[in-house]
């Protein structure tokens, strides 16, 4: 895991492979094509590139017109814009008609961190979760990305994809297979599972093995399909360990954390703890910022050991 590659860097790449596979596939991008690499797709395919401007409701909007004429149409910008200022269209028209819409928001959870909380997207999972028929995708490194890249190309229907702007260490080799839908565990574990999602999976997996040291086993859960939600796997995870901690680089309202708290106290209560940002974040070094808010491995592995102090009498019957 020593090497690093922005999520970014694999998502242009992979939709310049995918351009020249599928010919029906046109990219729009709100003039951040430098910044989300959608312009390494309109350097290659200058046909199907359209660069709408600072304008994301016109270009959700546009993007639907290009779907019900029968284009795979993938849009890009940045997560806190996509799911804000586009939201009106994306509901209307892109969820309500189930159109065939690839919305990509680069920049998620605190990524752009220098830029501060005004382009920080730490609700979108939230409001994208909401939106019925729409499925939210959040990979964890460059392997993962340009094959949920290729999956959301063979999927007919609307998908957001969060992706990081920084780079991350890779977990994945090529030979990976990503699923739909469906969760991987990627670290077995007996005493508690860890269920995280995009950059907080690498955290996560440094977090589990300094816990083996404490003699601490944490199962490790992937789970880069949000909506829809792998509820076997999340079930079947709660009752081999009793214990679930869930990590996000989102609020912890009505992230990754309440669609697995929403899961498990329907169909086989446990507790549930749950670690994201309870507010807005600031400009800083992203990195700083992860600490700043404990979402480095330093504060899973602390808060896992203070989890197991408090439920070491805790068995599931």
């Amino acid at each position: 895991m020593a090497e690093k590659i922005a999520m970014r860097d694999a998502y242009g790449n992979a939709l310049v492979k995918m351009g020249g596979i599928q010919e029906n596939i046109v990219v729009l991008e709100a003039d951040v094509g430098n910044s989300t690499k959608s312009i390494l797709f309109g350097g290659k395919y200058p046909d199907r590139y359209f660069n709408v401007g600072i304008s994301e409701i016109n270009m959700v909007a546009m993007a639907s017109g290009f779907a019900v004429s029968g284009f795979n149409t993938f849009v890009n910008t940045f997560s806190v814009f996509m799911t804000t200022r586009g939201l009106d269209p994306i509901n209307s028209l892109i969820a309500y008609d189930s159109l065939n819409v690839k919305l990509i928001g680069n920049y998620a959870g605190l990524s752009d961190s220098y830029d501060g909380a005004s382009h920080q997207a730490i609700f979108d999972i939230a409001c994208m979760r909401s939106l019925p028929n729409m499925t939210i995708i959040s990979p964890c490194d460059q392997v993962e990305t340009e094959k949920a890249v290729f999956a959301c190309g063979k999927y007919k229907g609307p998908v957001y994809m969060r992706l990081s702007r920084n780079a991350n260490p890779i977990v994945y080799d090529d030979s990976y297979e990503f699923e739909l839908g469906k969760g991987v565990v990627i670290k077995e574990g007996s005493d508690m599972t860890i269920i995280a999602t995009g950059y907080m999976v690498q955290k996560s997996l440094a977090a589990a093995r300094m816990l083996e040291e404490k003699g601490i086993c944490a199962k490790v859960v992937n789970i880069h399909t949000i909506k829809p939600l792998d509820e076997e796997l999340i079930i079947n995870c709660a009752k081999q360990t009793g214990i679930v901690l869930t990590v996000e680089e989102h609020s912890v309202y009505g992230g990754l954390g309440s669609a697995v708290s929403e899961v498990l106290s329907r169909n086989y209560p446990v507790p549930v703890h749950s670690m994201g940002l309870t507010g807005y974040a600031e400009s800083g070094g992203y990195e700083q910022l992860l600490t700043k808010y404990s979402l480095d491995e330093n504060a899973i592995y602390q808060k896992v050991q203070k989890i197991m102090k408090q439920n070491k009498s805790y068995k599931l019957i």
